[in-house]
């Protein structure tokens, strides 16, 4: 196939993703016979300001220079920027036998989506609800029973020894890390630490009061 006959190809491409994406997305397709005047098909070129014969653009012409067509089909989600609009952009090259011919290009403009990540912002600002402390997080999902059953057997995990093979001296440790913890504040601490320590509850409480 000639170059001319395998971009018309492509061409039929261009409406079919404007409409599929719709009118925040640019879809353009570049005939790189001449780089000055490229642009063979276009929609929702307003987005740009760009319209048929508009030339090619900086960052084209460098995956030109670059070979970046060489051994990729494609280059996707890269920043694109244009009449002070943010875009995401995709290209994809189109070859015919190895030669670069072409280029087509998806151009999604966030504008919008700032804005509503500005107004999001605002909306939880005026609410309250923007986080004063990152660093503590609770998890509203898991029920507390097994909540607790996780932080002693995490606690127990993070000392590198089975309960079988513990000494006194490590299980009496493990009761005062708990403690710090705030296990012990928690419904059915001492029974949950005793059943996977292999110890009796009375020594739960008698390990609590020996240092660690």
């Amino acid at each position: 196939m000639s170059d001319k006959e395998i971009l018309a190809l492509y061409s039929g491409l261009v409406p079919f993703l404007a409409s599929t994406f719709g009118q925040s997305c640019e879809i353009v397709l570049h005939d790189l016979t001449d780089t000055d005047q490229s642009v063979i098909a276009i929609e929702n070129g307003f987005n740009s300001g760009r319209a048929v014969g508009s030339p090619i653009t900086d960052l084209a012409q460098r995956f030109i220079d670059d070979g970046e067509y060489l051994d990729k089909d494609f280059l996707s989600n890269y920043s694109g920027l244009s009449k002070g609009a943010n875009f995401v952009s995709s290209t994809y090259f189109i070859k015919n036998e190895g030669r670069l011919i072409g280029m087509l290009c998806i151009n999604r403009n966030t504008g919008a989506l700032a804005a509503l990540d500005t107004a999001l912002e605002f909306f939880k600002k005026q609410n309250n609800l923007l986080l004063d402390n990152t660093e503590m997080q609770e998890n509203l999902e898991v029920p507390v029973v097994t909540m607790l059953q996780n932080m002693v057997s995490r606690t127990i995990s993070d000392s590198g020894l089975v309960p079988e093979h513990m000494s006194m001296r490590d299980k009496v440790a493990i009761v005062h890390r708990l403690q710090e913890q705030g296990v012990m504040k928690m419904k059915g601490a001492v029974c949950e630490i005793a059943a996977q320590l292999n110890i009796s509850e009375p020594t739960v409480y008698r390990y609590l009061n020996k240092r660690a």
